[in-house]
């Protein structure tokens, strides 16, 4: 049976060939043609593409994305720690509320709250937390610095200058330069008087145990802190004695009759008492020498008194004959040797001189009414010196005491009797240049024969 095409439908043959179905049209060709379209025949519409979607942006997780906060978090840290501290270190340099300088107290033992709260107390800084971050990051440091003792805030005694900054105060407060006050001790004190003039200062704290030996400690003027301890600076003047004295001794002249550095100060007590001038002590030291290679005794009446007395200082009264027949330990009318140990503390120039002394033949030296000394090689030239001194007394006498009544030109000043010496007394004179301590009477005028040695500077008094 034969088929007849039916004419309504198209024939197969002459229809475009099926596309493929990778290009839809020709077959797909290898290489790159296979990537290359037909294009469209005039009039055939071109069917467009849509656009493939943008690729998805992978979340980051885990490590990554902790990182990456922890970044940004420290970035605005950053940000602001340097705004705060641009703030901070602008206020911190700028001038303070201070209109006037101020000493402010730090007490010891305060902790940094306390040093805050007190320096605003005192209108020393205005911005107490600013100073007390500085305080504690500087406390803080200071474990983990060499020098950390340097940095932490320190208790003493401290002078604010108008308008400090609070750079300045913390500089002041963490550098320990308190206030230096000066503390005298004059020659011539026993041991006993100078713990006593530092139990009364205020300036010091605690209490002394013991009383130094006599002549352990070095008068001087030393620059102290407030609140030094009063055992400390007993430590302090007993350690520059010491100095003082080793440096003395090596520089001394070698044809001494002296043993020991003991023996050195014992002397330097002996004259720091019977002289306050200082072109004087070597020549006076110069007298006691001569006196000891004659075998000849002292005869210094500051031993007697220290032989009644002791540390004491002061007899409270004149030199009487039964003091001077009194034996002590001490009393060089009844010794014929140096006394055992010193009778005060020499200062410096005391123990130079008697390290040093002058190159005489002197044996006597008797007061001029200068608040010097005159001095004599032989007993009819100290005679000599002791009858003008004689006359000197009784013109003194003859002048009527009055308060506040002064020497008149070329009038030679009184000597004092407050360490018991044997001088009269005429109320209302003073003699300028002596200091407390030391004993400027006059020397005697020959003793009968068989009695002991004429003193060396002393007047031996009446009998009772």
């Amino acid at each position: 049976m034969t088929l007849t095409p039916d004419p309504s439908k198209p024939d197969p043959s002459k229809l475009d060939p099926p596309k493929s179905e990778a290009g839809r049209g020709e077959p797909e060709k290898a290489g790159w043609l296979a990537r290359k379209r037909a294009r469209p025949g005039a009039g055939e519409a071109v069917k467009a593409e849509p656009a493939p979607p943008p690729p998805r942006k992978k979340r980051k997780t885990g490590i990554t994305a902790l990182f990456s906060g922890l970044m940004t978090a420290a970035v605005f840290l950053l940000v602001a720690v340097f705004a705060g501290v641009t703030l901070a270190h602008r206020e911190f340099s700028e001038p303070g509320p201070l209109q006037t300088d101020k000493v402010v107290i730090i007490e010891r033992g305060s902790t940094t709250e306390d040093i805050v709260e007190t320096l605003t107390r005192e209108g020393v800084v205005t911005r107490p937390s600013l100073l007390w971050a500085v305080l504690l990051w500087r406390d803080i440091s200071s474990k983990f610095s060499s020098e950390g003792a340097n940095r932490r805030a320190k208790s003493g005694e401290y002078l604010f200058r108008q308008s400090a900054s609070m750079s300045e105060v913390v500089d002041v407060i963490t550098s320990g330069r308190s206030i230096q006050h000066a503390i005298t001790i004059p020659e011539g004190l026993t041991s006993e008087q100078i713990v006593e003039r530092l139990m009364q200062n205020e300036l010091l704290t605690g209490e002394i145990e013991s009383i130094p030996a006599e002549g352990a400690l070095l008068p001087d003027t030393y620059r102290i802190n407030r609140g030094t301890s009063r055992e400390a600076l007993i430590a302090r003047m007993a350690s520059e004695q010491r100095r003082v004295l080793n440096e003395i001794w090596s520089r001394r002249a070698k044809d001494l009759p002296l043993r020991n550095p003991r023996e050195l100060v014992t002397l330097a007590s002996i004259v720091e008492k019977e002289t306050g001038r200082a072109d004087e002590r070597p020549r006076v030291a110069s007298v006691f020498y001569n006196r000891l290679e004659k075998k000849m005794r002292l005869q210094s009446d500051p031993t007697i008194i220290y032989g009644l007395v002791g540390g004491k200082g002061s007899l409270g009264r004149p030199i009487s004959r039964a003091d001077i027949d009194r034996p002590t330990a001490y009393n060089t009318y009844t010794i014929p040797a140096l006394p055992p140990g010193p009778i005060a503390n020499p200062g410096r120039a005391a123990m130079e001189a008697t390290a040093n002394p002058s190159r005489t033949r002197d044996l006597y030296f008797v007061a001029d009414g200068t608040g010097g000394h005159a001095f004599a090689e032989t007993l009819e030239q100290h005679n000599r010196n002791v009858a003008r001194w004689r006359q000197i007394e009784s013109m003194r006498a003859a002048i009527p005491a009055a308060p506040g009544l002064q020497p008149a030109p070329g009038m030679p000043a009184a000597a004092s009797a407050d360490d018991g010496a044997t001088a009269p007394q005429v109320q209302g004179f003073s003699q300028p240049d002596r200091r407390p301590g030391q004993v400027t009477t006059p020397a005697p005028a020959g003793r009968p024969a068989g009695t002991p040695d004429p003193p060396a500077g002393r007047a031996a008094p009446q009998p009772n």
